[in-house]
């Protein structure tokens, strides 16, 4: 059994070995390995990454469980043991030094896999993003035999639509550092109060660095300890009342003790935006007013700034939700009256995409029931996959007839939770949909969404998508883009005809809770209800533990100012079921 006093430092966190995993599975992919042990890791690492558990915890206290998680078993079972006892992965660190320096970084590229990135780093001695964006702006990629123009141009485009989210990570990883960390902090001698700020706490997607704010004395020595977190590699500042440290992870980490009459103030300066700080203090200007992270002053009186809530009332205004704060719109609601009321995740009464192993995911059905009944659920939606997703292989009629007489069975228990009997059905290139016609007829809920062609012209893709929203079948646009936070930007369409044409036929669109999707975005969850349209918010999930992911597609929601109203799976089955095909035929 592992113990803490026998490893010497802090629990390692399911994220930081999930990230192992991948950089495992992206070098063995430089190198040409098995496929099929490529893959091993990244399903590790999904597995991982998921769990509700600590895989530390497991390791010191039940470490036989480990071989038994979904996608694991006991070589990999042994490599996670290795890193909660070191922090390292000795096998990476052994295949690092086997591939190319920096090919691994070029496969974050799209269009770039294992043998293109090989290629590159060998003949153009490109090691980084910003050297391939300098080989391909001096046309030297189009040289390399298997790349042409055509490559060169589109591996510009894409390096341009990554703007600066390549220094960024997803919000829900970020949340497994921050998480333990915020912890940690609330238990340093003097810490009154401490709460994350910044980005993370207005729910953007990505984050690129954390910030948090404590309520203390500043001779706490609160930095002291701060800096003496177990996972920090490097301390980049330390005074009395601010720190700043990298931890092993690259994220960096700042720090701000400030006085209780100074906390609200604080977090309302610290999280920001700084469009909706500036704007927030305009309206203070106007009357007569101070506002900055230390409080509220008239003159060189302090009238406030103990708690937000003394910041808003000053200038006139209600508490604005933080994921609301970006100066678009929110200051003029709240003076309106009219800031919406968001869903939230207590408002969610099923989940509408989750998959089984008869296709791609990693838990049975039971697994999946049982999963759904320990979150308190009313109702789940199983939706597989088709069979034009060969990679998640995808169901045909019988497999569905198959599946469907399982959830009936399941149902007549009567056991609280219905099963709803779905399939998550590709769109073709020429906009007919992946199921025949009676199967999905007979299904109690489609999903249509897109898995390929996702290169098409805007123009294509958007009479793809319009023709499949008028099948009669068609309940929900799922994960609409198909995009990958970071790696993939998605399919090009006009968003405006597509929700027309959704709003035309009754269809709904999803907010995708998986962390790399969260698709719609927030702009597109403002456009679809200007549309009118309705929106369900789904896990995606591929293993049950992936269904608390419900928390991050609610948190995009809100930053889409998605109110609980237009959420199908906050009402209750009956109401949900009007929104059905079955029941609008």
């Amino acid at each position: 059994m592992i113990t803490p006093a026998a490893r010497g430092t802090h629990a390692v966190e399911n994220a930081e070995v999930a990230r192992l995993f991948r950089e495992m599975a992206d070098v063995l992919e430089v190198e040409g390995a098995n496929p099929f042990r490529v893959r091993a890791y990244r399903t590790a690492a999904r597995t991982v990454e998921g769990l509700p558990e600590s895989v530390d915890a497991i390791a010191r206290t039940t470490p036989k469980r480990l071989a038994e998680l979904p996608g694991i078993g006991k070589d990999l079972a042994g490599k996670i043991t290795q890193i909660v006892k070191s922090g390292r992965l000795p096998a990476l660190v052994e295949a690092e030094r086997e591939a190319p320096v920096g090919a691994v970084a070029l496969m974050h590229i799209p269009g770039i896999g294992p043998k293109r990135a090989r290629a590159l780093c060998e003949e153009l001695h490109v090691r980084t993003i910003a050297g391939l964006e300098r080989a391909a702006r001096a046309g030297r990629i189009h040289e390399i035999p298997g790349f042409g123009e055509r490559t060169e141009k589109k591996i510009l485009e894409e390096i341009a639509g990554r703007g600066t989210e390549e220094h960024r990570v997803l919000r829900a990883i970020a949340a497994q550092y921050a998480e333990p960390l915020l912890a940690y902090v609330r238990e340093l001698p003097g810490v009154r109060r401490a709460e994350l700020a910044g980005s993370f706490r207005r729910c953007k997607e990505t984050v690129g660095d954390l910030d948090i704010l404590v309520a203390a004395d500043d001779d706490a020595g609160v930095a002291t300890g701060f800096v003496a977190y177990p996972e920090v590699q490097r301390v980049l500042a330390r005074g009395r009342t601010k720190a700043s440290i990298l931890l092993r992870s690259g994220l960096q980490v700042d720090l701000r003790v400030l006085a209780d009459e100074s906390f609200g103030a604080g977090l309302h300066y610290f999280t920001g935006s700084k469009a909706h700080n500036i704007a927030v203090r305009h309206l203070g200007q106007k009357l007569g007013l101070k506002i900055n992270e230390y409080g509220i002053f008239r003159g060189r009186q302090r009238v406030g700034g103990a708690t937000e809530a003394e910041v808003f009332d000053a200038v006139g205004l209600p508490m604005i939700p933080p994921e609301l704060r970006e100066n678009d719109g929110e200051i003029e609601a709240a003076r309106a009256g009219a800031l919406p009321h968001l869903v939230a995740l207590k408002h969610i009464r099923g989940d509408l995409q989750v998959h089984t192993t008869d296709s791609d995911g990693r838990d049975s059905l039971d697994a999946i029931v049982a999963a759904a009944k320990e979150l308190g659920y009313e109702y789940i939606a199983v939706t597989d996959h088709t069979p034009a997703v060969r990679v998640a292989g995808g169901m045909d009629r019988a497999g569905f007839k198959r599946q469907m007489r399982r959830i009936e069975r399941l149902n007549a228990l009567r056991s609280g939770l219905t099963i709803l009997k779905g399939a998550e059905v590709d769109i073709n290139a020429d906009g007919t949909l992946d199921l025949d016609d009676a199967t999905m007829a007979e299904l109690d809920l489609v999903i249509v969404a897109l898995h390929s062609k996702l290169t098409l012209s805007a123009e294509q893709q958007t009479r793809r998508i319009v023709k499949a929203l008028a099948h009669p079948s068609a309940d929900i646009l799922g994960h609409p883009a198909a995009r990958l936070i970071g790696s993939r930007r998605g399919a090009m369409f006009d968003r405006d005809a597509v929700f027309r044409a959704a709003a035309d036929h009754g269809v709904m669109v999803e907010v995708n809770c998986q962390p790399e999707r969260l698709d719609l975005d927030d702009v597109g969850c403002r456009a679809a209800a200007a549309h009118g349209l309705t929106m369900v918010i789904s896990t995606d999930a591929h293993a049950a533990a992936e269904m608390r992911y419900m928390r991050w597609g609610v948190d995009q929601a809100r930053r889409g100012w998605v109110e609980r109203k237009r959420v199908a799976n906050a009402r209750p089955l009956e109401g949900l079921m009007k929104l059905l095909h079955r029941e609008r035929r």
